[in-house]
């Protein structure tokens, strides 16, 4: 069965130089581990798109390395089927997530993903450490557009931790899966606006709004101008007239690096944040109720920027390692505040300039990356964090405003 996507629906490499402050042995022996680092490519199974067609859907049971493992990058590329990179103008990456999962060997994946009544026996996810991790933002990786020049690299001997048996049930395994949203744009009346979810340019089915439910379950407003609800699963956008095209198979190439997991290695909890996290406190309660997505209204202010942001208690905190956002097309950059105003991430896009896959004109094909000096930025346990995403003052639909950060308990021995 596939999973449901739809309320998460949702190369070039930037040179940043990595400070480490290790003493001689510790440096020795991250060497040493740095040896012992493994590369895979896989390839998902393939789906099918016609001009204009959305696909979002969920691809369970991908392939992953096995045993108790530290990863420490993964990369994702959509290609055609003779291996080549397809550009955004002729299919847009709208988003990819790899989610993971435990699952009962005994049972069958047979339920849907934002299903919380599953019976006794079937998958639970694990989700990542951010305050958005429910049904909306579950995912370890992901990105969209910018994935082809955005870096997951983790420096020195930090990796997330997967696989160790102590956290695996017996008689249960761990899995992943992919959930995607991509839209073939080839022959569309506007291009822009497929990119976008814009309602008014796909050819919903009677009756879309009052069958439609929003994020928080209720028939979608009439309001609601466009963004994931109007791409789901084989919605169409509109073609130019007498425009055909094949139809062609497609998939996402992904590569994993890892290394065997040992003492070594320093574990780093996982968050996405989202500028849209609209956060209730009652009592002792921090309810967080984030949006995904949002819509930045036609004005004629001078305003050149569109400002997006959220304040967001971090239960636990911790050194930060790595950080990047992701965005969308139209993004000016994205910060992450301390409690005190202190910048702890800023990530900003680079715009392609031509035509090839990984740099097309226009699109925002990579958002830059934080790799703070070892010990030089820290998280409190409570501290109260600003996300901020900013884009162009213009009318956009579906716009996403998620920080992606690591952070760790300790740092590397330096004495």
């Amino acid at each position: 069965m596939q999973v449901n996507t739809r309320f998460i629906s949702k190369a070039f490499l930037f040179s940043l130089s990595i400070i480490v402050i290790l003493s001689s042995t510790t440096y020795s022996q991250q060497n040493k581990n740095l040896n012992q680092i493994k590369s895979t490519t896989y390839l998902s199974e393939k789906f099918e798109l016609g001009p204009g067609e959305v696909l979002a859907k969920g691809i369970e049971d991908i392939e992953f390395p096995s045993g108790h493992i530290g990863v420490k990058s993964f990369d994702v590329d959509l290609v055609d089927e003779q291996g080549n990179s397809v550009p955004l103008y002729e299919t847009y990456i709208h988003h990819w997530f790899a989610i993971r999962y435990h699952l009962n060997k005994d049972k069958n994946m047979s339920h849907d993903i934002y299903d919380h009544s599953k019976p006794f026996g079937g998958p639970d996810y694990k989700r990542n450490d951010g305050t958005c991790n429910t049904w909306i933002l579950p995912h370890y990786w992901g990105l969209g557009s910018e994935s082809r020049g955005t870096s997951s690299k983790l420096p020195g001997p930090f990796a997330v931790e997967l696989g160790n048996p102590a956290n695996i049930t017996e008689g249960w395994e761990e899995k992943w899966l992919f959930s995607i949203m991509v839209i073939d744009t080839r022959g569309t009346e506007d291009r822009k606006s497929c990119s976008e979810c814009r309602c008014d340019q796909f050819n919903l089915p009677e009756n879309f709004y009052n069958e439609t439910k929003d994020i928080h379950g209720k028939p979608l407003s009439h309001e609601y101008k466009g963004g994931i609800f109007c791409c789901q699963n084989y919605f169409q956008c509109k073609l130019k007239n007498g425009f055909q095209a094949p139809y062609r198979k497609l998939a996402l190439r992904y590569t994993i690096t890892w290394i065997d997991w040992d003492q070594h290695q320093i574990p780093v909890r996982f968050y996405v944040l989202d500028s849209t996290d609209r956060v209730i406190i009652n009592g002792s309660e921090v309810i967080h109720d984030c949006q995904a997505e949002y819509t930045i209204p036609e004005n004629n202010s001078i305003d050149l920027v569109h400002v997006q942001k959220a304040s967001i208690p971090m239960k636990k905190g911790g050194y930060l390692i790595y950080g990047t956002a992701h965005m969308h097309t139209g993004v000016v950059n994205a910060t992450l505040y301390g409690q005190d105003g202190r910048i702890l991430c800023t990530s900003t896009p680079r715009y392609g300039t031509g035509n090839e896959a990984g740099n097309e004109k226009g699109y925002a094909v990579g958002m830059s990356v934080c790799y703070p000096k070892l010990g030089s930025i820290k998280i409190n346990d409570g501290e109260t964090v600003i996300m901020e995403s900013r884009y162009k003052n213009e009318f956009l639909t579906g716009a996403m405003g998620h920080m992606y950060f690591y952070l760790a308990d300790r740092l590397p021995h330096t004495t």
